[in-house]
């Protein structure tokens, strides 16, 4: 595949998660940023073509790329061993998101936030996955993602493991500022129109909602959520540090 813009070929080159076979840069850029993606990739032994800007919009399939590209192979992905390493592991599982730009903005604020890793449902994502890098800043690229064929199965062998798991999901919860975040946890959180499957949730120790200023009754969307509870998490961390 293809990736455009100078951030998500710079987070693909340094990331480590798939293979970069070659980048393209415009002729007429010498700034900073490009002079790092370029020695970095010398570093690499990856070859850097100059081509003219008309030469590479022909290439591209957007307009915003900034006059850089690569080549790229298929992401790879991690296994749950991965999300399990830090200390104190903050696992999201995340269903029902198939608009790849929200997906990426879930992404970019977990990442952001410390999240340890993302479980996603096993399908191809590769269709989207230029979109995908560029929405999260690259984030996308340096997460932990795993695939998963069961995702109740993934819960219960995640509870296995000690973390206690919590349910974006109004119906009998608690406040997500009542949640106690500074232990082991699986956040699962679903999209705004299909929400959570009801075998994931049947497997959730606890569910838990965020509480809004007004009389407000539409749903957070999946990056407005994310976020929030993504930097509860980090807070309670912090401040119990």
């Amino acid at each position: 595949m293809r990736l455009e813009g100078r951030i998500s070929v710079k987070a693909a080159m340094l990331a480590g998660n798939r293979t970069v076979s070659r980048i393209y840069v415009r002729d007429d850029l010498n700034d900073r940023d490009t002079s790092f993606i370029i020695h970095r990739a010398e570093e690499r032994g990856i070859p850097v073509t100059r081509m003219s800007a008309e030469q590479i919009d022909e290439m591209a399939q957007g307009k915003t790329h900034g006059g850089i590209l690569a080549d790229t192979g298929e992401r790879t992905f991690q296994d749950l061993s991965a999300c399990l390493e830090n200390d104190c592991p903050f696992v999201v599982m995340l269903e029902g998101v198939e608009d790849p730009f929200n997906l990426g903005y879930v992404i970019r604020s977990l990442y952001s936030a410390g999240c340890t890793g993302l479980i996603l449902r096993n399908r191809d994502w590769s269709w989207s996955e230029n979109t995908i890098v560029r929405s999260s800043a690259g984030a996308y690229e340096y997460m932990n993602v795993v695939l998963s064929d069961d995702m109740a199965e993934t819960v219960r062998t995640l509870k296995q493991h000690g973390l206690y798991v919590y349910a974006a999901m109004r119906r009998d919860a608690v406040s997500y500022f009542e949640a106690d975040f500074s232990r082991p946890v699986l956040l699962c959180i679903g999209g705004e129109m299909r929400g959570l499957s009801s075998a994931v949730l049947k497997e959730c120790d606890q569910n838990i909602y965020i509480p809004y200023a007004n009389d407000f009754r539409a749903a957070l969307n999946a990056a407005g959520a994310s976020a929030a509870l993504g930097f509860e998490v980090m807070r309670q961390r912090t401040s119990r540090r």
